[in-house]
């Protein structure tokens, strides 16, 4: 476990950017982004469509992470 975010770059709607993320946190949305038959890139474009002007998009990824795997913890009981 690094506990450091890692700077990576996402391209949104033909505009790069660079999100910065633990590890653990690119790992999971990779594993997020392949459970629903995404590309990294198109995933990161949902998010950052539905998130609120108040919440930046590292945020916005953590939390929909944080919701996957929580709708999944729900789904086994």
């Amino acid at each position: 476990m690094s506990g450091r975010p890692v700077k990576r770059s996402l391209t949104l709607s033909g505009h790069r950017t660079s999100v910065s993320l633990e590890d653990e946190f690119w790992q999971a949305f990779r594993d997020m982004a392949q459970a629903r038959g995404l590309g990294l890139n198109e995933l990161a474009v949902e998010i950052d469509a539905a998130r609120g002007a108040d919440c930046g998009l590292a945020t916005a990824i953590r939390l929909a992470v944080l919701r996957h795997y929580q709708a999944a913890l729900a789904a086994r009981d």
